[in-house]
């Protein structure tokens, strides 16, 4: 029978249904598991001998002259850094100047490589790039949210399959992220304790949904994910912002993230996904009712018209056997 499960972070009702579910492997895809892109791409502007393709470097992690992590502007930005914030209002009709930031994190100097495949170290430069440009940005008085991401794979919305992350900073706080923080503060109010902070203590002791853990962050799929092998990392240490976190804990994120995504790639067969993460709005510091959190979302599955019409999903796979599966893949 098929079950209604609710997602206390978000309040969202998520449909469990046994009778739809696939065991874990059958969301396996076709992709070799191993790359078959060359190490260098002449035409790809993110390809060491193309850095002049490129505009508006801001950041980077060097080694023996060498690049390792690049944070340039997008070549075609959302938002312009350039400006003033203006709103505009005409009845009905709002507007605001798209000021911003909008930033790509070239994650690696080789065109073929993937997270899942660096090492530990590697995956901490990259953390560290988004840290660093997260914390100048923040003080940017027109920005009010900073969305850190990243698209692997067509279905996930990349465009360039050189490795790489990107950063948008908004004029705006954007709805979804309201409404997390407005249901996180309902939440300390009601028990006097941070959403995020008892979710952590309530997986860990129940276990089943654990994918990997160290001292400093815990990865589970959520009681009630959305979508099969949905994924959150959260930091066991209460902290509101992303930018708070220190270069001991960027290092066990980077172990964290890395060994997921390399769960992913082996047992999945490198699927595409898309990840984020999710923190307070910039004008926000030392929150106790909220802590930041990475997200994580394989694409293997589609969003039909039953989630579209509702906002509610259908997960067809069950997030302890979905757990239980990462758990078990060996990464060579």
């Amino acid at each position: 029978m098929a079950e209604l499960r609710q997602n206390v972070v978000t309040r969202e009702w998520v449909i469990i249904n046994p009778e739809r579910t696939k065991r874990p492997h059958q969301f396996a895809g076709k992709k070799p598991v191993e790359t078959q892109l060359p190490m260098s791409e002449p035409e790809c502007p993110f390809c060491v001998g193309n850095e002049h393709l490129t505009v508006n470097e801001s950041f980077k992690i060097s080694e023996g002259g060498n690049w390792r992590v690049r944070v340039v502007g997008n070549k075609f930005p959302a938002v312009e850094s350039t400006g003033e914030r203006v709103r505009k209002i005409d009845g009905i009709y709002r507007s605001m100047s798209a000021v911003g930031f909008h930033e790509v994190i070239i994650e690696h100097p080789l065109h073929n490589m993937t997270m899942a495949l660096m090492p530990d170290e590697h995956v901490a430069d990259i953390l560290t790039a988004y840290r660093e440009r997260y914390r100048e940005i923040r003080w940017d008085e027109r920005v009010e949210s900073i969305i850190i991401f990243k698209n692997h794979g067509e279905t996930a919305g990349t465009s360039l399959v050189h490795p790489h992350s990107q950063l948008v900073a908004t004029p705006v706080v954007p709805s979804q992220i309201r409404n997390r923080m407005e249901e996180a503060m309902r939440y300390f109010d009601d028990t006097g304790e941070c959403v995020c902070c008892r979710t952590i203590k309530d997986e860990i002791n129940a276990g089943e949904r654990i994918v990997y853990e160290n001292e400093n962050f815990v990865a589970f799929i959520p009681y009630a994910a959305l979508s099969p092998f949905h994924t959150w990392i959260f930091p066991r240490r209460h902290s509101s912002s992303f930018d708070e976190t220190t270069d001991l804990e960027i290092r066990d994120l980077a172990r964290c993230l890395r060994a997921v995504l390399a769960k992913l790639h082996y047992g999945l067969n490198n699927p595409d996904f898309n990840y984020s993460i999710r923190s307070v709005p910039t004008r926000e510091l030392h929150v106790e009712y909220f802590h930041w959190y990475f997200t994580l979302v394989p694409r293997v599955t589609k969003t039909a018209g039953f989630e579209i019409g509702s906002g509610m999903y259908v997960n067809s796979a069950l997030p302890e056997q979905s757990a239980e599966f990462l758990r078990n893949v060996v990464v060579p």
